[in-house]
C-alpha cells in the first residue's frame, strides 16, 4: 500500500513539477517582457527549486562518448555485452585514427567494474570509468531496476548475485582480467572468485577491493549498526513492498528506491537543505556554474532503483547480521566459500581515511581470509582524507586512486609487462 500511495503523490506532484519548469523557463526568457520585472529573477529560482524537488528523476545516462588514452583524444561506444534479467554487462569500446595509440590500446589491461547494487544506479561510477578509460579495456555491471523486472523472471537474491558475477568473468576471460569492486559488491566479488579458485577455474590477475563490507564486525558504522540492532522481521515488515500493476515488474517485492532515498536524506538532512538553498541563492546571483553542479550532483543522487527483497534481504542477515563471510559460514548453492582458495590472484585493498559506510579495516579484512596469496601480491592502500565516495569518485580519486590502482593492475598483468 505504501508504494502505492507513493506514486499517487508522484502523480499528484508531476502536474506541479512540469508547471513550476515552464514557469522558470519563461520568466528565465530575457525576450520575455515578465522577465524584466523586479524579483523575476527570485520567481524563477524559486520555480526551478519547486520543480526539482518535485520531478521524476529517471536513471541518468552514462554519456561517454570520448575520452583520453595515451595522450590521445578516443572515441568510445558503449555496448551490452552480455544481457542478463536483472543486470547488463556493459563494455566501453575505445576506438581511434592513430595507428600508434591503437597499438597501444590494445595491449591495455581488461578491467571488470563491478558497480554496487545498494539504490543507485550504476552511473554513480561514471567517474570511475571514464578515468579507467585513459589505459584500461573497461566492463561494468548495470544493474537493472527490479521494479522493471518482470515476476516471471523469479527471485534474485545474494547466491545469484555471486552466479552473476561469475558468468561475466568466464564470459570476459579470467586470464586476462582484473577486477574492481566497489563497496557492497566485494563481498559477492570475494566469493565468486573463492569458489571458482575451489573449483580449479581460472581466477582473474587481480582483484582490487574499495571500502566494502568485507567484514562488518570490526569499526562499525551506522549503516553497519542499524542493520544489527533490528531483527531480520523488522526489515521484512517496514522496507520491503510490492511493486504496483503500472511497472513491468508487478506484483515483485522489491525494497523500493524512494524509501531508499529517504534514508540517504535522513542520513544528513541538514546538508541537503543547506545545499538546496545555496543552489536557490546561486540561481539568483546568476551564478550559472555552481547551479549546474549542483543539478548534475542531484540529477545522479536522486535517481534511484528498487532492489530485489530477496537480495536485500539476503545482504542484511548474512553480511551485516550473521558476518557469514569472515566467520567461514557462507554457502553458496551447496558450495562453501572459502577465500583461502584464491592463490594466483593479486589482491589491493582502498579504504578512505572518513569512511563513514565501510569504516576503516572492513575491507582490509580480505589479507586475513585470502592467506594463500603470497605478501608480495597483496597491496592494502588507507587514503587520507578521503570519505567513501572520494576513493572512486572526484579529484582524491583521479589524482590520488587511480594512480595507484593503475600501477598495481599493470604489475600484475601479464600483456603489459
Amino acid at each position: 500500500m505504501l508504494y502505492q500511495l507513493h506514486e499517487w503523490q508522484r502523480s499528484f506532484l508531476g502536474p506541479l513539477s512540469y508547471f513550476a519548469q515552464a514557469n522558470s523557463s519563461m520568466l528565465n526568457d530575457h525576450s520575455n517582457p515578465f522577465a524584466q520585472f523586479p524579483g523575476a529573477q527570485r520567481m524563477a529560482a524559486g520555480y526551478e527549486l519547486i520543480h526539482r524537488l518535485g520531478k521524476d528523476y529517471e536513471k541518468p545516462e552514462f554519456d561517454i562518448h570520448s575520452a583520453t588514452a595515451h595522450d590521445h583524444e578516443i572515441a568510445v561506444i558503449e555496448r551490452v555485452a552480455l544481457a542478463k534479467p536483472f543486470c547488463e554487462l556493459k563494455r566501453f569500446k575505445r576506438f581511434s585514427d592513430d595507428p600508434a595509440t591503437i597499438e597501444k590500446m590494445k595491449v591495455d589491461p581488461v578491467v571488470l567494474v563491478v558497480a554496487p547494487l545498494s539504490g543507485h544506479h550504476s552511473t554513480l561510477l561514471r567517474d570511475t570509468v571514464r578515468t579507467l578509460l585513459r589505459d584500461h579495456k573497461v566492463y561494468i555491471t548495470d544493474w537493472v531496476d527490479a521494479r522493471m523486472v518482470p515476476a516471471a523472471e523469479g527471485t534474485f537474491g545474494l547466491d545469484d548475485y555471486v552466479g552473476y558475477i561469475e558468468e561475466f568473468i568466464r564470459h570476459i576471460g579470467a586470464e586476462s582480467l582484473h577486477v574492481i569492486s566497489v563497496c557492497q559488491p566485494t563481498v559477492p566479488v570475494l566469493a565468486a572468485v573463492s569458489l571458482m579458485a575451489a573449483r580449479g577455474e581460472a581466477t582473474p590477475r587481480s582483484l582490487t577491493m574499495m571500502g566494502g563490507p568485507i567484514d562488518p564486525r570490526r569499526s562499525p558504522t551506522s549503516v553497519n549498526n542499524l542493520a544489527t540492532t533490528q531483527p531480520l522481521s523488522w526489515f521484512k515488515g517496514n522496507v520491503i513492498h510490492t511493486v504496483p500493476s503500472n511497472y513491468p515488474g508487478r506484483g515483485r517485492e522489491v525494497y523500493p528506491g524512494f524509501l531508499q532515498h529517504a534514508g540517504f536524506i535522513a542520513m544528513n538532512p541538514s546538508r541537503h537543505l543547506s545545499s538546496h538553498w545555496d543552489f536557490y541563492q546561486d540561481l539568483v546571483r546568476g551564478d550559472m556554474d555552481d547551479a549546474e553542479s549542483h543539478r548534475k550532483f542531484y540529477d545522479e543522487y536522486n535517481a534511484v532503483l528498487d532492489m530485489p527483497a530477496k537480495f536485500y534481504l539476503d545482504t542484511i542477515s548474512g553480511v551485516f547480521q550473521q558476518f557469514l563471510l569472515p566467520r567461514g559460514l557462507w554457502d553458496v548453492n551447496g558450495e562453501r566459500v572459502n577465500p583461502a582458495a584464491i592463490e594466483s590472484s593479486a589482491l589491493l585493498t582502498v579504504e578512505g581515511e572518513l569512511d563513514d559506510i565501510s569504516g576503516l579495516g572492513q575491507t582490509e579484512a580480505a589479507h586475513d581470509l585470502c592467506s594463500s596469496i603470497p605478501a608480495k601480491r597483496r597491496v592494502h592502500k588507507v587514503i587520507e582524507g578521503a570519505g567513501h565516495y572520494g576513493i572512486f569518485s572526484g579529484r582524491r580519486w583521479r589524482e590520488t586512486v587511480y594512480p595507484q590502482v593503475r600501477d598495481f593492475i599493470r604489475k600484475f598483468d601479464t600483456s603489459a609487462s
